[in-house]
């Protein structure tokens, strides 16, 4: 059997899966009508389970592993990196900042465009995200220590 591209992504995909079960195996399930607080993201983690064997079952068609071009690498470690570096200062500079930075540095450094239009871009999507997040649906965002 030769090792194809979605057996590896599908095979990392059900690990994923089942390191979320095991992750949130004590919190309550509870019923469709009362949820408890692992209902979610056991129903999420079954979900990605289930579509990533579909992908392990369906691998026969992708392209082998010895073939595929690496050359994307930089671009993908750029993208981890800003990424990570975001998620780290969540809570310390809070969502406008840390989102609008998140894609202003996507756009500028790993996508080259333009500084001016990446900042407007940045700052509108922000903004546009706060509104209909933090606004409409008043989901609880993290107000970090800018904002008074």
């Amino acid at each position: 059997m030769t090792l194809r591209a979605d057996h590896i992504a599908g095979g990392v995909f059900i690990a994923l899966g089942l390191l979320v079960f095991i992750i949130g195996w004590d919190l309550p399930f509870g019923r469709l009508s009362a949820p408890g607080a692992g209902m979610l993201p056991k129903l999420m983690a079954g979900l990605l389970i289930l579509f990533a064997i579909g992908i392990v079952a369906a691998g026969s068609e992708s392209d082998r592993v010895s073939k595929l071009p690496w050359s994307d690498g930089l671009h993908a470690a750029q993208v981890t990196a800003i990424t990570a570096i975001a998620i780290s200062l969540y809570t310390t500079l809070g969502f406008l900042i840390t989102m609008s930075l998140l894609v202003f540095a996507l756009l500028a450094i790993v996508e080259r465009k333009n500084i001016l239009a990446a900042a407007a871009y940045a700052c509108g999507l922000t903004l546009f995200a706060y509104w209909l997040f933090g606004i409409v649906l008043k989901a609880p965002l993290e107000r970090g220590m800018f904002w008074l």
